[in-house]
């Protein structure tokens, strides 16, 4: 394959390293991976990790950038980068939160900005 695109699942993964080394695998020495997936920066409550609606709607399955970049070279890529589209506020979230029996007003300092859309690109050497 000369390229792997993805809209938001590899978060949805429960093995998220098999998936990477899979995609390495199939392609050809060049090619690219470029997926479009939300991703966190720092510590994230535990109760938004353990929600299963939350895991449904792609955020508690969220990899930490540095993570994600680093899965990525374990898994052989090269020129691995991520390009925030979106930082999502507490604002953003408040709804969907709040219908997970998250309390928001407790948690809002640590998820404010802690989510983002992003686009991650790496290559095959």
């Amino acid at each position: 394959m000369d390229v792997i695109i993805s809209n938001c699942v590899i978060n949805l993964s429960a093995d998220k390293d098999q998936v990477l080394r899979e995609a390495f695998r199939v392609l050809k020495p060049g090619g690219r991976l470029a997926v479009s997936d939300v991703v966190t920066r720092g510590e994230i409550p535990v109760a938004i990790r353990r929600s299963v609606e939350l895991w449904v709607g792609c955020i508690a399955g969220a990899l930490d950038e540095q993570d994600y970049l680093a899965r990525l070279r374990a898994a052989g890529f090269v020129e691995a980068s991520i390009e925030p589209t979106r930082v999502y506020r507490v604002e953003d979230a408040r709804d969907f939160l709040g219908a997970s029996g998250i309390d928001v007003d407790a948690v809002a300092g640590a998820v404010d900005e802690k989510f983002f859309s992003g686009f991650v690109r790496a290559k095959k050497p």
